[in-house]
């Protein structure tokens, strides 16, 4: 009885524990019903008091200050204190700058889904439509990305001037001063629509709307600037650059080695105030054809001409130049990894400029860097992720026609299992893209600079659009190896590095930039308590740090019993009011990852403290967990606004499934590397209590998906809906156009072409080309003439879609493609093998597949195979004169002939092939066969053994001249004067 009593006992004071750190009790509060359960549990058995009497002894520890201040505030104040590494002012900035948003609700373990909610769901105005079906249209009609790349090396002057003057580069400047002033979505989405179609032209439009003069003048010019050069750089009139990187500075922008100092020199005749720059920057877009030019640079005041001359030094600042300044030079290009859009280098040395070129004046001297990141970070979120987003949505198209198209071993490739498991990645990934375009350009659409989810946005997608782009490649193999205008795939594949390194190279971003800004940015006592660890008045601060601290405390005992409680119950049941049976799981398993996150992150800040700035591998861990729970976020909200289709559900499950699988092992992998065993075991064991929860996605799920990135239409929503996010035609000679004007045809035909191409692999005709076993089957009636001439005008358009380009010796310029099966030369490809098989088994005694015992599957074709079909002469497919006289050749074929039936153009196939008086492309190749064999077999008969033999050594030695415009070659075989019928 004693033993049950304390084991009540105990079991009363664990459960008032978790109660007072799950309801996130004050410190007071929390004592004081501690406390009071300590005596109540005495009396139900006094020996509870073995474990109440520390509790007790810890609550009046924290409700006693002196006693709490000295015994635990002053000792963890100095040693944090001790740990963390000094800040610059630069760095403080840096970590300061910018806002946060949904993403800080994710980092703090109990995400608000009322809010998520409410959320406005980005669309477009009717005047941003408008612009993009008519404006972003012509433009992109105006655009050829392989003459751009190898032959021009720049935008034609057509383009550039229909980009200035209508207002491509003034996005998002106000109305006010010319501009458009487009939502954060509709850059994004006037963005990926240049890109799907030029790379080079999206690049060009994309930098004055992004990180540039424009975007600075807005947040921190002057009026007088403002009026000075925003109209300019909406109209196009003004082209802008902005130099920050240089030869020594590149991911550490903070370390430039630039320089203004102030002192006095001579302006437009007068001797004033201004600044002496020396500078060189490299890498720079825009810079060669620059008309004005920011530049990052530290200030310097070494003799206090601005009145301060305690301050010499100043940091960071952005100043405002025109190009054509004196001393500053531009001019010379980059050559991007082969793609040219505009990028140089500026130089300068002794420029002189005045104070008033200062972006924002004097005022702002020395806060360029947290102007910069607050910039930076919008570009981030909008310009780069449309960028990625775009390709891996026109990569998705292609290859998905591609994959459909394409047959090897009889089937189309997308088919094959080891091809799904690449491209069922690339739909999630595509459906992801989109899906978290659509959540960050919702946050910025709200006003702020969230820095950290852009930061995200940035590398997540641009290293999502490499794995798509990857696997595109390894799905279309030699067709997207082979340069050439033909080539849809490989032009995004080789600008891949360029969208890595720009704005903050990846490496840097994932494993510093967004867990390092995140903890300063989300936390909500991290930035705080930091700045009173570096506090010159230490008394004051202490004080401060005490309240902070115990805040911090509870912060984290509170997210350590969510995770604990749902590690062994699953995470909380709260979601937003749309969710449905669906969804409502992933949202319960976001809550359980979320407060396991935020226990994580406190126990890595608090354990490792500055030295977590060099545990990189650690801090890229963190970093996937907290993006890819911002990405399963921005799925659920796709979703929700999506066709909720099966097939559009299937893409949502796949990439949900493989951002929580990442997490786990984002989770798990830090765990084993932690650097305290002990601590990372414990938070291990509340987080993971039975180990993983998660598994991969199964081969099943991907082969379902593998299938329906073949579809379209209703069949697969989320493919249709992609062709209005990118440049989309079905033109038969364009880059993109071509694959998918192939796969539209497929659909159409797709039922005949089936059956056809499964008789055709059972050997159910005869001959040795596709144009010989159409003719064959045409002949038997197993199909009717308009459907001959479907399928050679669809083998045509097919095998066209396959071609990859060929150049001259030098590679200098492409060549023109003939089409050995397009409808005009389809009857060249004719042969006798079908009639040379038939007589030598006639010959031989034995059936042929030539007369009343076909065995054609009658399943295998749209029409049945008659079995009292007639034959030889009595059947008039086969071209004979119904009393078995023949025509003489000059009688069946003239060279008008040949011509009227294989121009298209000028014959109106689609009309004439739902008029029987009309002789189609397939009567003509039937004839033609026919007439082919009999010719052949008469001849032979005529003719001697040796002299057989020298006429086949004549068709070999001249199988590869032209026949269309030589009358011995009308039937691709050669004739000449002499036969004799």
């Amino acid at each position: 009885m004693a033993i049950g009593l304390f084991i009540l006992a105990v079991i009363i004071q664990l459960a008032m524990v978790l109660a007072i750190f799950l309801l996130s009790l004050s410190r007071v509060t929390g004592s004081i019903v501690a406390l009071v359960t300590v005596l109540v549990t005495a009396f139900i058995s006094p020996w509870s008091l073995i474990l109440g009497i520390p509790l007790a002894l810890l609550c009046l520890v924290l409700l006693i200050a002196p006693l709490r201040q000295s015994l635990i505030t002053k000792p963890v104040y100095k040693a944090l204190g001790g740990a963390m590494p000094s800040m610059s002012d630069t760095e403080r900035e840096a970590l300061d700058a910018g806002t946060s948003w949904w993403e800080k609700e994710l980092f703090m373990g109990a995400p608000d889904w009322d809010t998520f909610a409410q959320y406005p769901y980005p669309e477009l105005s009717a005047e941003e439509q408008s612009f993009i079906d008519n404006e972003v249209e012509v433009l992109c009609a105006m655009l050829d990305e392989w003459k751009i790349q190898h032959e021009d090396k720049e935008l034609s002057p057509e383009a550039w001037q229909f980009i200035k003057a209508n207002g491509f580069l003034g996005l998002i400047i106000p109305k006010e001063y010319g501009g458009l002033e487009f939502s954060s979505y509709a850059q994004s989405r006037v963005m990926s629509k240049i890109a799907s179609r030029s790379p080079t032209a999206a690049v060009t439009c994309m930098v004055p709307n992004s990180l540039g003069p424009g975007e600075l003048l807005m947040h921190y010019g002057t009026d007088e600037q403002k009026q000075r050069w925003l109209p300019g750089l909406a109209k196009g009139e003004e082209i802008p650059c902005f130099g920050l990187t240089g030869s020594e500075a590149g991911s550490d922008a903070g370390a430039i080695p630039d320089t203004g100092v102030v002192c006095y020199g001579a302006h437009e005749g007068e001797q004033v105030l201004g600044l002496r720059m020396n500078f060189s920057k490299r890498w720079i877009t825009l810079a060669p054809i620059a008309t004005v030019v920011g530049l990052a640079f530290k200030m310097h005041d070494p003799e206090g001409l601005l009145g301060n001359p305690d301050k010499t030094d100043y940091g960071i600042t952005c100043a405002l130049v025109p190009a054509s300044h004196k001393g500053v030079v531009t001019g010379p290009r980059h050559n991007p990894i082969g793609s040219p859009f505009m990028n140089g280098t500026v130089d300068g040395k002794d420029v002189f400029i005045p104070l008033d070129y200062i972006i924002g004046g004097v005022e702002n001297a020395g806060r360029g860097w947290r102007m910069l990141m607050e910039c930076l970070g919008v570009g981030r979120g909008i310009s780069l992720p449309a960028l990625s987003t775009s390709a891996s949505e026109v990569t998705y198209l292609t290859v998905g026609a591609f994959a459909k198209v394409r047959e090897q071993f009889k089937i189309s490739v997308g088919k094959f299992e080891g091809v799904q498991d690449a491209t069922s990645r690339m739909a999630s990934n595509t459906y992801m893209l989109e899906a978290f375009r659509h959540l960050v350009t919702c946050g910025l659409n709200q006003g702020g600079t969230p820095s950290v989810m852009t930061a995200m946005a940035k590398y997540y997608a641009t290293e999502t659009m490499r794995m798509v782009v990857n696997d595109g490649m390894d799905v279309v193999g030699g067709r997207a190896v082979q340069m050439g205008p033909r080539n849809f795939l490989a032009i995004p594949y080789q600008a891949i590095p360029v969208s890595i390194t720009v704005e903050g190279a990846n490496i840097l971003t994932r494993s510093l930039m967004i867990f390092g800004q995140g903890a300063m940015r989300c936390h909500p006592y991290l930035f705080d308590e930091l700045q009173l660890l570096q506090s010159d008045d230490k008394e004051g601060a202490l004080k401060q740090f005490d309240n902070l601290f115990f805040k911090h405390l509870g912060y984290t005992f509170n997210r350590g019993a969510k995770a604990f409680v749902a590690g062994y119950v699953g995470g909380s049941n709260h979601a937003p009011s749309f969710a449905d049976g669906f969804t409502r799981p992933y949202y319960k398993d976001i809550n359980r990852l979320s407060a396991g996150f935020a226990l994580t992150a406190d126990m890595s800040l608090g354990l490792l403290a500055g030295d977590l700035k060099r545990k990189e591998m650690l801090s890229g861990r963190l970093a996937d967990i907290h993006s890819h729970l911002f990405i399963c976020t921005a799925i659920l909200q796709f979703y929700e606004y999506g066709s909720k289709s099966k097939a559009e559900r299937l893409h949502a499950e796949v990439a949900l499934k493989n951002s929580l699988y990442t997490i786990q092992e984002a989770f798990l992998s830090l765990f084993a590397n932690f650097p305290n065993r002990m601590a990372a075991s414990l938070v291990s064991f509340v987080t993971f209590p039975s180990g993983r929860i998660f598994a991969p996605v199964s081969d099943e799920l991907k082969r379902q998906l593998g299938d329906t990135f073949m579809d379209d239409f209703e069949a697969n929503p989320f493919r249709d809906y992609l062709k209005t996010m990118v440049y989309y035609n079905t033109e038969p000679d364009d880059v993109t156009g071509r694959m998918e004007h192939a796969y539209q045809t497929l659909l159409d035909v797709e039922p005949l072409w089936q059956k056809f191409k499964k008789a055709e692999h059972k050997d159910s005709f005869e001959g040795l080309t596709f144009e010989d076993h159409v003719v064959y089957a045409s002949q038997n009636g197993d199909i009717t003439e308009e459907e001959a001439e479907v399928l050679i005008q669809y083998n045509a358009i097919r095998f066209d879609s396959l071609l990859t380009d060929v150049f001259d010796k030098h590679l200098s310029k492409a060549q023109e493609r003939t089409n050995p099966h397009s409808l005009e030369n389809a009857v060249y490809k004719l042969t006798d093998y079908a009639q040379l098989k038939n007589d030598a088994q006639a010959r031989n005694g034995i059936a042929t597949n030539m007369t009343a015992e076909n065995d054609v599957d009658s399943n295998d074709l749209a029409t049945p195979v008659s079995t009292d079909k007639p034959t030889g002469d009595a059947n008039p497919n086969h071209g004979y004169e119904s009393d078995g006289d023949v025509e003489m050749v000059k009688e069946q074929d003239t060279i008008e002939e040949v011509r009227a039936q294989t121009d298209f153009d000028e014959s109106e196939p689609e009309v004439e092939a739902l008029d029987h008086r009309h002789r189609d492309a397939e009567s003509h190749l039937s004839e033609r066969m026919s007439n082919n064999h009999r010719l052949n077999q008469h001849n032979a008969d005529d003719l001697e053994p040796s002299e057989i033999s020298e006429d086949a050594e004549n068709v070999k030695d001249d199988i590869d001249k032209p026949a269309a415009t030589d009358p011995k070659w009308q039937d691709g075989l050669r004739r000449d004067e002499s036969d004799k019928v």
